[in-house]
Parts: structure tokens; C-alpha cells; sequence
């Protein structure tokens, strides 16, 4: 009879020996998916029974699940073990089910599952097949599961904090490169300053910038590099890689990783004649769209990865709207007509806009009706009403006013008094010449008694005087009333707060305008003045009648021109048509219009602003 105790030993020295090659893997893995397998092998050796284990782990999307480690054997089908895992991860919590995933019964196979959880996210399950076994045992296997499942949050805490300090590095570095590109208000010097950190922060030999210029990438700086000759081949390398880059609209690598099926032909070509073991070229992007793009050289170091690719794309996103304002900012006036007249013929011409295309049709009607349509062109001018005549009434003699009956705006009736001036000085002088001229005629009777000759001649003679003394004596106490010429109505003057005041001969005192015969008076700006003529018609608008147009005809223009507001104006009258003109008032004023032609309502709404525009440029022409 053979011994079985050496094989069991042998058994043991296996066992022992596979778990600690699982811990030497666990411990210092090469990479994530060895991590996996020899935490995997460890639980399973750990676990009483154990004959199949599987660990799901959430993709990218962090909606599905993948199987990232199989125990014991990665080819052997597993998917028995599907429905508990889905169990798991629907219900969040550990389970021990049957062999199809469902209830479990004692003493028939048996699955446990748990659930890994972090911060409230769910990163995967796992799974074990430990065939039938009693209550306890299970409940050892699911302890098990769960105390194991610790190193895998441990782990994948970690790998959120690494991502977590790459994420702020990233963002510190973006920081700084905005920093560099904002210091400068012009594109050139910000896209060098760029160009320059960038190369330092991402251990390049080489960044360039270039922007897109008639459907061509043209590199406008080079990192370390003042200034350079354009048509020099360095310069035709990176034009052929950044229109490449620009024409794919995605971030170019060259060498590219084993999977890339993109066959990057100008990259390839310009690392060879550029001797760059490495190439990066990423879009730079403002509003959706591709305006230029940067390229990344090493001409020793390694190959691109994917954090370096992420940061320059990020670089290019977030820096496209500063570059595409100062690109803006620092164009030439003709660049800036020209871009605007493009834009504007993509926005009527091109498949998008519709609102543009609508605004431009109403547009062009509207410009069509103006063109077309024929109105009348009237010149508008300040209009006053005068008296057709006017009468000023003057003192008739030095003397103080005594009585004033009327004033501005009354009306008058023919005769009808307006002030009277004091008369008392007037009456004793006409008494005393009266009284003179009888001591003279008693005289003149003596002499003629005596037939004294002499004395005769003498006092007719002295007769005579005094009585054309008297005579103008009575001819001032008639005038001493100044009545009114006609029926009109007072324009001016108001002696009612001057009753005692001395007048002047001569000095106005009213003036008076009939009520029926009126005058149109427009003062024409000098810009309008030539439209003018003699028997042109218009229509009259009163301040004090807006609702009332009253027709007129045009009498005569005075070819003199006025000073008024800051503009040269002519005096032209006008004669106002038949009808009711009782409302009038000599002083009233309004607009009026005279019309001088027929023009159309483009003309008519801009004739002035071309007159202005033809007038400053013969100032300013040669």
C-alpha cells in the first residue's frame, strides 16, 4: 500500500509556491491587468472551495462591464458566473446565489458576488464558484470577498488621486501658458510666449505656431527663434505637417502608436528631413472651427503620450478664442473689409443663415420701393407770419405819455384811440397865443384909427405869428390822441405800464397790421435755396394749428443771406391762398414746405447727406 502523505505535500509545496508567486506579482506588478489576476488568485486561494473566480471591472463610460482577471484559467468559459455578477452590481450588495444566479439552496453549488463601490460609484464585482458547502462556510467565503475587495478600493483610490493631481497639473500649466498669451495684446509676441513655455514644460526642442491664411497653415512662430525666413525649408517642413494636421481636424502623432490606422505621410516626411525622433501637431480651435495649429518637436526625447497629447489639445482649445481675437485685433483695415465682405457673401450664399438671407431679400425690396417710388420733394424751412403792411404809430411831440388804452396783440377798429399823451402844457399854450393874437388884433384896431401906417404893418405882422403859434398849438392838442390807421390788430408796443413816462418825438410807440392781408415769410437754409423760385406752391403748418395746412404760393426771394442758429438762411415771401384766415395772427409761426420737384424716396431721404459728402471732398481733393 502507497502512502498518500507525500502527495499531499507535494500538493501544499505547489499551492504554497503559486500563492507566493501571486504575492510577488500583487506586490510589484507590471501593470494593471497582472494586478488584477494576482489579487484574483490570492482571494480565490483564500477562499475554502473556491473553483472558478471573475473580476469585472466598468469601462470608460462607466455604464458597462468587462472582465478584467479569470481564475483559474484565463480561456475557460466563465460566463456561468454572468447573472450573479449583473445581481451584484444591480443590488449593490453581496449575495450568495445558486448556480444559475437565482435563489440558493443548501447543500447544491453555490456562487458569492460583492460589489466594489467608491465615493458613491460603482467600479465592478466579483465573483466566485465554491460549489456546495455549508451555511457558515459561505459566510466565511463572502467575509472573505469583502475584506479582499478593500485592496482593490485602496487601489483604485489611488489611481483617482493620481489622476486627480495629472488633472491640477494640467490645469496649472494651462494657467500659465493663458497667463503667457494675455500678457501680450498683439498675436505675434503672445503666440511666441506661448510657443516658448510650452517647449519648456513639455521637454520640446521645437514648438511652432501657424494660422491658417488662404486655405494654408503658414507658421507664424518658432519657438527660441526671433524671427526667421520664411521661405526657407524648415519653414516648408512645418507648413506641410500643420496643413495636414489642419486639413484631418485632429491632433496628428508621429511616430504613431501600433493601433493608429492613420497614415501620416507630411509628418513622417518632415521628422525625417527635420530629424525630430518625435512629432505632435494639434488644431488650434475657436468657435467650432480650426484657425491654425500647433506642432511639438523632440528630436532625442520619447514619443508623445497621451498625457502630453491631452495637454496640447487642451492648449489649443482653450487659447483658439484669445488668438482669434488678437489675430482680429492686429489686422490691416483692407484684411478687415475683406474678411467682412467674405463673411457676409458665406452668409448669404452659403447653406446656413437663413435670417441673414431674409433681412438681405426685405433689404433689397426696401431699396427697390425707394428707387421706384416718385414723391413729391419739398424743401421744409421756419416760417413766421407777418401783416402784409404794417403802420408805426411815433410820438408826434416831445411830452409824457398820459393814458394808454391798447397794447400788443388788441384788435383795432379804424379811429379807435390807443394813447393819449399829456395836453395841459399844450392848452395854456394854445390860451396863451390865443390871448396874444387878441392883444395884438386891439392894437392892430388902434393903429388903424390912427392911420398909423407903420404901426399897422408892424402889428399884422405880429398877428400873423401868433396865430400860426396858435394854430400849431391846436394842431398837437389834435394829435395828442394817437388813434388807430385801419381795422388790424396792435403788433407791438404797450404803453399801460408807462402811464408819466416822457417819450421823444419820433419814438415808436405801436405798430400796426391789418387783419386780412397777410405774408408768408420761410427762412431757407443757403444748402436749399437754389431749388427755390418765384410761383413754386407749398403748404403751411402753424405751431398754433398742427392740424391745419394751409396753401401758399411763393411771391419773391431775397437774394441776401441772414445769420441764424449757426447757418446761412434767405428770406423768401410767400402769399397765402384764399380762405379763412381770421385765425391768423401776424407773429405766428410753423413749417412750411415748398415742393420744387419730383424725385424718388432714396434721393429724397439722402440727397443732403451726398451733398455733404461732395462738399467735403472738393474741400479736401488736391
Amino acid at each position: 500500500m502507497i502512502s498518500s502523505a507525500p502527495v499531499y505535500r507535494l500538493a501544499d509545496e505547489q499551492r504554497a509556491r503559486a500563492e507566493s508567486m501571486a504575492w510577488s506579482r500583487f506586490t510589484s506588478p507590471a501593470d494593471g491587468a497582472e494586478f488584477y489576476n494576482a489579487w484574483l488568485a490570492l482571494l480565490a486561494s483564500r477562499v475554502q472551495g473556491a473553483r472558478a473566480a471573475l473580476l469585472l471591472l466598468a469601462k470608460e463610460d462607466g455604464a458597462t462591464f468587462a472582465v478584467s482577471a479569470a481564475w483559474p484559467d484565463p480561456q475557460r468559459d466563465l460566463r456561468y458566473l454572468g447573472p450573479t455578477a449583473q445581481r451584484a452590481l444591480s443590488e449593490r450588495s453581496g449575495i450568495v446565489a445558486g448556480p444559475d444566479g437565482g435563489a440558493h439552496v443548501l447543500g447544491q453549488g453555490a456562487q458569492v458576488a460583492y460589489p466594489i463601490e467608491l465615493a458613491d460609484t460603482l467600479w465592478g464585482a466579483v465573483v466566485l464558484d465554491v460549489g456546495s458547502g455549508s451555511a457558515a462556510e459561505l459566510q466565511a467565503a463572502l467575509r472573505e470577498v469583502h475584506w479582499a475587495i478593500a485592496w482593490l478600493v485602496d487601489h483604485f483610490r489611488e489611481q483617482m488621486q493620481r489622476r486627480e493631481r495629472a488633472e491640477a497639473q494640467r490645469m496649472a500649466l494651462l494657467n500659465t501658458l493663458m497667463a503667457a498669451a494675455l500678457q501680450h495684446r498683439e498675436l505675434q509676441p503672445s503666440a511666441l510666449a506661448v510657443a516658448n513655455e510650452l517647449a519648456t514644460q513639455l521637454h520640446c526642442d521645437r514648438v511652432s505656431v501657424g494660422f491658417e491664411a488662404s486655405g494654408q497653415v503658414v507658421p507664424l512662430v518658432i519657438s527660441h527663434i526671433a524671427s526667421f525666413d520664411k521661405r526657407s525649408d524648415l519653414v516648408r517642413h512645418l507648413g506641410e505637417a500643420m496643413d495636414e494636421a489642419f486639413d484631418l481636424g485632429i491632433a496628428v502623432v508621429h511616430p504613431p502608436p501600433g493601433d493608429d490606422t492613420l497614415r501620416a505621410l507630411a509628418h513622417a516626411e518632415a521628422a525625417r528631413e527635420l530629424s525630430a525622433q518625435a512629432m505632435l501637431s494639434v488644431p488650434v480651435i475657436d468657435a467650432g472651427q480650426t484657425i491654425g495649429v500647433m506642432t511639438l518637436e523632440r528630436s532625442d526625447g520619447p514619443a508623445f503620450d497621451a498625457d502630453a497629447q491631452r495637454v496640447a489639445r487642451a492648449v489649443g482649445v482653450v487659447l483658439g478664442p484669445v488668438w482669434a481675437l488678437q489675430r482680429l485685433n492686429s489686422r490691416a483695415a483692407w484684411q478687415r473689409l475683406h474678411e467682412g465682405l467674405r463673411s457676409a457673401r458665406v452668409a448669404l450664399f452659403g447653406p446656413r443663415h437663413p435670417g441673414a438671407k431674409l433681412i438681405a431679400s426685405l433689404s433689397v425690396l426696401l431699396l427697390l420701393v425707394l428707387t421706384l417710388v416718385q414723391i413729391d420733394h419739398r424743401v421744409a424751412a421756419r416760417t413766421t407770419i407777418e401783416g402784409s403792411t404794417q403802420i408805426a404809430a411815433a410820438a408826434p411831440f416831445d411830452g409824457f405819455i398820459a393814458q394808454g388804452l391798447v397794447r400788443a396783440g388788441d384788435s383795432v377798429r379804424k379811429g379807435q384811440p390807443m394813447a393819449r399823451l399829456d395836453d395841459r402844457e399844450l392848452k395854456l399854450e394854445a390860451a396863451r397865443w390865443r390871448a396874444e393874437r387878441d392883444q395884438l388884433l386891439s392894437r392892430y384896431q388902434v393903429a388903424m384909427a390912427a392911420a398909423d401906417r407903420g404901426t399897422m404893418g408892424v402889428m399884422a405882422a405880429q398877428v400873423s405869428q401868433a396865430e400860426a403859434q396858435l394854430t400849431l398849438a391846436e394842431d398837437k392838442l389834435s394829435r395828442s390822441t394817437l388813434t388807430a390807421p385801419f381795422d388790424g390788430v396792435i403788433v407791438s408796443g404797450d404803453l399801460s405800464q408807462l402811464v408819466g413816462a416822457p417819450v421823444e418825438q419820433g419814438k415808436l410807440l405801436f405798430e400796426v397790421a391789418p387783419l386780412e392781408g397777410y405774408r408768408v415769410v420761410l427762412k431757407i437754409d443757403d444748402r436749399d435755396i437754389g431749388r427755390l423760385a418765384a410761383g413754386q406752391r407749398g403748404e403751411l403748418v402753424l405751431s398754433s394749428l398742427p392740424g391745419r395746412a394751409m396753401p401758399f404760393t411763393v411771391r419773391s426771394i431775397t437774394p441776401i443771406s441772414t445769420q441764424q442758429d449757426g447757418r446761412n438762411v434767405f428770406r423768401v415771401e410767400a402769399q397765402l391762398d384764399a380762405g379763412d384766415l381770421a385765425r391768423l395772427r401776424p407773429g405766428m409761426e410753423g413749417v412750411g414746405k415748398v415742393v420744387v420737384g419730383r424725385a424718388n424716396l432714396l434721393w429724397v431721404w439722402t440727397h443732403g447727406l451726398v451733398d455733404w459728402l461732395r462738399l467735403w471732398l472738393w474741400n479736401w481733393l488736391p
